[in-house]
């Protein structure tokens, strides 16, 4: 089996026989639900390849290659009527340089859009009567030229436009470099504003359909008069899984992958979990409609997988590390920093009254208004993803799954161990705790650099979070373990669970289990100054704290049972009662 990692040309995967998710049943539904669509998701989510899609199938010019691109999926036992019936236009402002000054950007747009109506007029020459003039120092008179050739023929337009948003994105990723530039691009007379409203003129003549890809509404936000008839399909059901892959989808690739590598079919159960803890998550829709894998990120393990037969150790695919950035923008927002580090939180999913579905980039760059605006960005950014309404009937968003939780503890890790020396301490002490379970240079560890910090900070939710959260961010390692935060075991709930990676057991890592418990300064009848100077066998003889820690043993012997009948012999488990004492001490 050939994966398609990084490919997004649908006729190189056609022809060159990749593995292909067949949505092309879902064409139907596009052409019904509008002509001028816009569909949001965020990166590396495979609009690109939709897009192509669209792209072949409805290009006049490929006509003769229906049957050998379409005919063996779901579209081409049952075309429409408008397949193969239009002069398709294909814009990329993922490709446009958004550097230099205003006048830079407007010569690249220009040129970028002299190249691709130069493309059109050389593949639809033989159907395109009228001529079209190409103007270098004015892309827009080229389009126009262009639509009124046209215009003249019988045929009309598609116009498929992907990474639409790309001059906001660079915006969040550096406003310093682009804020001002970006505000003269779409306000007044702006370069981005005039050509949406060009789009908008052409649905009158020469345009017929327009699709447009990108992550959030962020410009049609900013140029809502200059391009105001957009449906946007991002939340609707029927389009939720456009993108993306579903459980039994990648099930039946893991599958093949087994039985062409002559491995054992018993493994697909344990190869399902670890990718379904990784990359599978996300929701795009308010009703019932099933998790979705990223599939970036699913064809990056498949790939290694089918040519190694074994895990990646790396299983965040690095082309989608750089959306740490999004997360750091959020955080650099006012109240965002608080937002970020909330959204960590295990079993309080963040909730907002609804998505905001138009903000520009004036707002982002200024105090939010909403406060859900800010939780909206981190769910475009794919960040955050839907996960059910709460008991008012709030949308509640949660970290889909681990490789972006890894984002957000890597950004808190820099932010509160800055320096080389914190970062080299951290993994000793914590390669110490994976192989022998000893909490002692771990807890002395979370004490000096954690508690210090993070009393200083807006992250105490609650004592007992904290706690947890501090020891989730130091001991995170997604190349050892599966980290569950609130696993499941059996109708109750543990803490922190470090289970081995199937593939790394055999070596010395060991499984552990941390329950947390918390007194306060007054549970204990003790003053800060008076409890930096006590032993911990002296804290562990106060009665509060030897109740605590009874408490968190007893919940602990029961996880064990349920923990090992789940996993049978294989864990190599650890369990670890801790008492945190007033932010400030830690006891085990």
């Amino acid at each position: 089996m050939r994966f398609p990692y990084g490919i997004a040309d649908f006729r190189a995967i056609r022809d060159e026989g990749y593995f292909y998710v067949d949505r092309t049943d879902r064409i139907a539904l596009i052409e019904a639900a509008g002509k001028q669509l816009l569909f949001l998701r965020p990166r590396r989510f495979g609009k690109s390849l939709w897009l192509s899609t669209l792209e072949h199938y409805y290009d006049l010019a490929r006509a003769d290659d229906f049957q050998r691109l379409f005919g063996g999926l779901k579209i081409g036992r049952n075309p429409t009527p408008l397949r193969n019936r239009y002069f398709v236009m294909r814009w990329d402002f993922s490709v446009v340089d958004p550097g230099g000054d205003l006048n830079a950007i407007r010569q690249s747009l220009f040129s970028y859009l002299n190249v691709r109506i130069k493309d059109v007029t050389v593949r639809y020459g033989d159907w395109l009567g009228g001529r079209v003039d190409l103007d270098p120092d004015n892309g827009l008179a080229s389009f126009q030229s262009l639509l009124s050739a046209v215009s003249q023929t019988p045929h009309k337009l598609y116009l498929l436009i992907d990474e639409y948003d790309n001059f906001a994105n660079e915006v969040m990723i550096s406003p310093l470099r682009g804020a001002h530039r970006y505000e003269e691009l779409v306000e007044g007379e702006g370069i981005i504003k005039t050509l949406f409203k060009a789009v908008k003129s052409g649905a009158s003549h020469g345009i017929d359909r327009v699709f447009i890809t990108g992550v959030s509404p962020v410009v049609l936000g900013d140029i809502t008069s200059g391009y105001n008839i957009a449906k946007d399909l991002t939340l609707l059901d029927e389009y939720h899984d456009l993108c993306g892959f579903t459980a039994g989808e990648l099930a039946e690739a893991l599958a093949g992958v087994l039985e062409a590598r002559s491995l054992p079919a018993a493994r697909l159960p344990e190869i399902l979990d670890l990718l379904q803890r990784f990359y599978n998550g996300y929701r795009f829709g308010e009703g019932d409609t099933p998790l979705l894998y990223n599939p970036t990120l699913a064809l990056y393990f498949l790939d290694y997988f089918s040519r190694y037969g074994r895990y990646p150790r790396q299983m965040l695919d690095d082309n989608l590390a750089m959306d740490r950035s999004r997360i750091q923008y959020v955080a650099r927002l006012p109240h965002g920093d608080t937002l970020v580090n909330r959204a960590l939180h295990p079993t309080e999913p963040l909730v907002v009254a609804q998505l905001v579905n138009r903000f520009g980039v004036r707002d982002m760059l200024t105090a939010p208004r909403d406060p859900d605006f800010l939780a909206t960005l981190l769910y475009y950014f794919g960040v955050l993803t839907l996960a059910g309404r709460s008991a008012l009937g709030k949308l509640q968003l949660t970290i889909p799954n681990q490789v972006i939780r890894k984002l957000y503890v890597e950004r808190l890790q820099e932010q509160i161990l800055p320096d080389y020396t914190d970062q080299e301490e951290r993994q000793r002490v914590v390669e110490r705790f994976y192989s022998t379970g000893d909490l002692g240079p771990l807890c002395d560890f979370i004490e000096q650099r954690y508690f210090k910090v993070f009393d200083n900070r807006d992250l105490r939710w609650s004592n007992e979070l904290v706690v947890k959260t501090a020891f989730l961010v130091t001991l995170f390692n997604d190349a050892f373990y599966i980290m569950e935060s609130e696993p499941v075991l059996e109708r109750r709930y543990g803490d922190l669970l470090l289970r081995v990676r199937p593939d790394m057991r055999q070596y010395a890592l060991l499984d552990h289990l941390l329950e947390f418990k918390t007194v306060s300064l007054k549970a204990v009848g003790l003053t800060s100054t008076e409890l930096a100077t006590k032993s911990r066998n002296e804290l562990r003889a106060l009665p509060a704290v030897g109740a605590a820690r009874r408490e968190a043993e007893q919940q602990l012997a029961v996880y064990r049972e349920a923990l090992e009948r789940q996993a049978g012999a294989t864990l190599k488990l650890h369990t670890h009662a801790v008492v945190g004492i007033g932010l400030e001490r830690l006891v085990w």
